[in-house]
């Protein structure tokens, strides 16, 4: 009996897996906004009430690639954290983590602009996509909140407030730069991946590595 179950377990994630990629290439091809779940299933030779069984309508759909984004993503993240040398400072690993996350992004770019760019029309986005969102900024809190238990956190003069949930156990002044610093790692890639920078700065990836330098000094 786990034997067939486990058969077809395997057989529903390799369909969802299809349908998944199948999506991707329509985002690239058309954007989310032009997502539908017909035309998936025309790509893949299955019948729509197949697809609709998976996923019952393209809010779900779009749902499960927003998670598998921001999932990916912020594995990413964490893995440049603790892939750092032993002896790495929190500065450093700064540096390590945006330089991953940018790299994540110019590699899938059509993903990228899901998670970042226009709202997707007549879609609103459900709890279960705060906690993967949120897996990139808890990389950098502890990198914030180990310079601090260091004694290397350089204080700066804030006046502004950012929410509680998001401080923790960091003091406002710190939670408030960081969120600066957060809304900055994804501004300079938005700017360069949907073409701001065009015109602008000759290297991109040479600009992003001196403001991530400049943006993590306040580490120590």
């Amino acid at each position: 009996m786990n034997a067939i179950r486990t058969a077809r377990e395997r057989a529903r994630e390799e369909l969802v897996g299809k349908i998944k990629m199948s999506a991707r290439h329509h985002l690239a091809l058309q954007g989310a906004a032009s997502l539908s779940l017909r035309a998936v299933a025309r790509e893949l030779g299955m019948a729509s009430s197949a697809v609709y069984r998976y996923f019952p309508s393209r809010d779900d759909l779009i749902t499960a690639l927003i998670v598998d984004g921001f999932d990916s993503l912020g594995e990413c993240a964490e893995n440049a954290a603790a892939g750092a040398p032993p002896d790495s400072t929190p500065a450093d690993r700064w540096q390590v983590v945006w330089e991953a996350v940018r790299a994540w992004a110019v590699a899938n770019p059509h993903e990228y602009a899901l998670l970042y760019g226009s709202p997707v029309p007549d879609y609103a986005a459900p709890q279960s996509t705060v906690g993967p969102a949120a897996r990139v900024g808890l990389v950098l809190i502890g990198l914030v909140g180990e310079a601090l238990s260091r004694g290397t956190l350089q204080p700066v003069e804030r006046t502004a407030r950012v929410a509680k949930s998001v401080a923790g156990e960091l003091p406002n002044w710190a939670a408030t730069r960081l969120v600066e610093c957060w809304t900055q790692l994804f501004g300079l890639i938005s700017f360069e991946l949907f073409g701001h920078l065009h015109g602008v700065v000759e290297e991109p990836g040479e600009f992003f590595t001196q403001t991530v330098r400049e943006s993590g000094a306040w580490l120590g």
